[in-house]
């Protein structure tokens, strides 16, 4: 009897609820059409822990895989943020960890990627949005906002053209602007998409380059 196929472990920490998805992997050597389709429905998970996600973060993950069967893992995807500086920290650090230890691939993308996904998707006949941003208004900070455009050159059809950064203020972005709003259950599910589609492509996904997305300084001042 051969070895059920990998894991495909999603952490979404950047807003006040930790989202968890879990689907497996196709098996090596399935063809460029099964790859893209998955052996079964993906788990989600929705937790609104806001500050108990440094204490609940395993026991969250625990519920739809125990940890003695972490090693069944095959590849792990995170959200790199923006979003609280704790929560974000503890998932990509987790997450980091985990893929080091069990040496298997792993792979960050950005919330705001995750939400133009589903806000940039192709219209009517194919039609694909311009240019357009995603903006969070930071009381007495400014905005931070990314620029999306829909590619079909890029993993997952959606290229991340500005990053998530902060700027003094929304005027002098040019185009469409949409709010950046998270949906822990969607955006998580955009995550295991993205990572299906890494697998697909034999992507390496090396942990030591992912990393939390801080548009701003967790400190005061610097």
């Amino acid at each position: 009897m051969s070895a059920p196929a990998p894991w495909l472990l999603a952490l979404h920490s950047s807003s006040d609820t930790l989202a968890v998805g879990l689907q497996r992997l196709p098996e090596e050597g399935a063809g460029a059409a099964a790859e893209l389709e998955p052996l079964e429905p993906p788990r989600l998970a929705c937790f609104p822990l806001g500050r108990r996600l440094s204490n609940e973060l395993i026991p969250c993950v625990e519920t739809l895989l125990p940890a003695e069967h972490w090693r069944q893992l095959g590849r792990l995807v995170v959200a790199t943020g923006p979003g609280g500086f704790t929560g974000t920290r503890l998932s990509v650090v987790w997450a980091r960890t985990l893929a080091q230890q069990l040496a298997i691939p792993l792979h960050g993308f950005s919330s705001f990627l995750l939400m133009a996904r589903r806000l940039g998707a192709p219209g009517p006949n194919g039609a694909c949005l311009e240019r357009f941003w995603l903006t969070q208004e930071l009381p007495r900070r400014g905005v931070v906002a990314g620029c999306y455009q829909a590619d079909a050159t890029v993993l997952g059809g959606m290229a991340e053209r500005v990053a998530p950064q902060l700027f003094k203020q929304s005027a002098g972005l040019v185009g469409l602007q949409r709010p950046a709003v998270v949906e822990p259950e969607a955006d998580v599910a955009q995550l295991l998409e993205l990572g299906q589609r890494a697998a697909a492509a034999r992507q390496p996904g090396p942990w030591q380059p992912v990393l939390p997305l801080y548009p701003t300084s967790p400190v005061d001042g610097l």
